[in-house]
């Protein structure tokens, strides 16, 4: 959904419905995605700071749009979503890049996200 609202311009809300309609996901998934998606949207200008803060010699630009999406629903559940420890959120994020980003998108997620903890201590409020 968030690839989609990246790519397309649609609002987050046409980007779920459509993801809903086509896929009709069980109510708690939809529930942590309306929080995701909604959230990330919100909060952009905050999440693309700290990404373009910590993404050594890579500008927001520059990063796939795919590896963007990803880094920018996990910096999310950093800061918002205290109920998931730190370690979870890095894997999903690693694999969800290895998975529909490039073979080097694990490395830069992983890398990413450990400069984003490293350089914000205040956000590590989780187990890591």
């Amino acid at each position: 959904m968030l690839y989609q609202v990246e790519m397309t311009g649609y609002k987050p809300e046409e980007a779920q419905e459509l993801y809903m309609n086509n896929f009709n996901p069980p109510g708690e998934l939809r529930a942590f995605a309306d929080k995701l998606v909604r959230g990330v949207c919100e909060q952009r200008a905050e999440i693309d700071k700290l990404i373009s803060k910590t993404a050594k010699n890579w500008s927001l630009t520059r990063i796939t749009p795919v590896d963007r999406c990803i880094l920018r629903a996990a910096v999310f559940e950093i800061i918002h979503c205290t109920d998931i420890p730190y370690k979870v959120t890095l894997n999903e994020a690693i694999e969800l890049g290895k998975k529909f980003g490039t073979e080097k998108s694990g490395a830069f997620i992983n890398g990413v996200l450990d400069n984003v903890l490293a350089q914000n201590p205040e956000l590590d409020k989780k187990n890591r």
